[in-house]
């Protein structure tokens, strides 16, 4: 692990987004809340945050963080079958909470995943990544500009 212990407290903030694959079974069926385990994007959605919250439990010398706040958005797409996910986390610490953004998105498709595995085997997850981070000794970047800032 990597000793913080002598860096200042920062405001931190991290985006993150991925996308589900759903395809033409499961689709309509997120989209009219009829998948039999429940409702798959508000379960997703509290999964991520769980998610968040727990990272420094998941991800080997990553450490504990108090967040401030976590949002997971989700977002249907019918033009190519998906959900959209987006995670936002913020804290104010002395290490940068990208993890913690994308972990939320990486729970909440897979919970998107294990809710809908019954109806198609067909479900992808794909194109997780960071989207922006501020804060820290390395500063503010965003993927859109991809430039340090």
């Amino acid at each position: 692990m990597v000793n913080v212990s002598d860096k200042p407290s920062t405001t931190r903030v991290a985006t993150a987004s991925g996308k589900v694959l759903l395809g033409p079974v499961a689709f309509p069926l997120v989209s009219s809340n009829q998948i039999s385990k429940g409702d798959v994007l508000t379960v997703a959605k509290i999964a991520g945050i769980c998610g968040a919250k727990q990272t420094g439990n998941l991800i080997p010398l990553c450490h504990n963080i108090a967040l401030s706040n976590a949002k997971v958005q989700l977002e249907l797409d019918a033009r190519d079958k998906s959900v959209l996910i987006k995670a936002e986390v913020s804290a104010v610490g002395v290490t940068g909470v990208e993890m913690e953004a994308l972990t939320a998105v990486s729970v909440a498709a897979l919970t998107i995943y294990d809710m809908c595995k019954a109806v198609s085997k067909h479900i992808s997850i794909c194109n997780i990544q960071l989207e922006s981070k501020k804060g820290g000794k390395s500063g503010n970047w965003c993927r859109s500009s991809d430039e340090v800032q």
